[in-house]
């Protein structure tokens, strides 16, 4: 909360000290925590300060916080773009998101045969082709500044981010519990999903205050301004799943 809150309302509160205050507050209320589990020495640390000796986990971890942040952060400002930028109702912008969905389901039983074949190369593809979807989402409503945008030059791009979400998705937590040793697998999931939370709320944050910023030059404008920030998240999600393991660890024994 104490990093979170100010990023979310800093900038419609000119970004005063308090909010400076609650980051620097937040950030060290982490590392204190860490510090002060491992000098107790507990078995089962919130934190395990072990596992972030491990690239391939610290990696998988910034993968996951970017991964939901920018989903959360994307979706967030583009129903607004379709609402009150576009026209469209609460029905029609749901139904549209349906596009991700027609993308994801057809998709997914081919992750498992090609993760077993090709191994951490479907998650580079899965964060490059999101955000070629995202891309071409933002292209798209780049054009509609003194239009209407009709469904249908959106829909393909949601359909394509939808294809990556799920190549993306399905292996990304196996490959990176897969580099946590049994006796810390327990905190490394919940840390997993701590990163899932913060980055959600995280992506909102920044993509949300990227897209307030430029309100006033129109929607449309601003949606242009917010996009790329969800699509850099994602090819840095391609960047960084390099460094996991070629193939999760225990299904592929001798590789990494």
């Amino acid at each position: 909360m104490a990093i979170v809150l100010p990023l979310v309302q800093g900038r419609s509160n000119g970004w005063p000290l308090w909010g400076w205050l609650c980051l620097a507050v937040g950030v060290a209320a982490i590392a204190a925590l860490t510090v002060s589990e491992k000098r107790r020495g507990l078995e089962h640390a919130l934190l395990p300060t072990d596992l972030f000796k491990r690239p391939a986990f610290s990696a998988g971890l910034l993968i996951q916080l970017l991964f939901h942040g920018g989903m959360s952060g994307f979706v967030l400002v583009f129903t607004i773009w379709l609402q009150s930028g576009q026209g469209y109702t609460p029905t029609q912008a749901g139904l549209l998101m349906v596009a991700f969905s027609a993308g994801a389901i057809p998709a997914a039983p081919a992750v498992d045969p090609l993760v077993a074949q090709l191994g951490r190369t479907v998650l580079v593809l899965g964060a490059l082709v999101m955000a070629g979807g995202l891309f071409w989402v933002r292209h798209e409503a780049q054009h509609s500044a003194q239009h209407h945008t009709g469904a249908w030059p959106l829909a393909p791009g949601l359909v394509l981010a939808g294809v990556g979400l799920i190549f993306l998705v399905i292996p990304l937590v196996d490959t990176i519990l897969s580099t946590a040793p049994s006796d810390l697998a327990g905190g490394a999931s919940g840390t997993l999903s701590t990163a899932q939370q913060f980055g959600g709320a995280l992506g909102v944050a920044v993509i949300g205050n990227a897209f307030f910023s430029h309100t006033a030059k129109g929607l449309t404008a601003a949606l242009t301004k917010a996009a790329p920030w969800a699509i850099a998240a994602y090819v840095l999600c391609a960047a960084l799943c390099l460094a996991l393991p070629r193939r999760a660890v225990g299904n592929e024994p001798g590789t990494a």
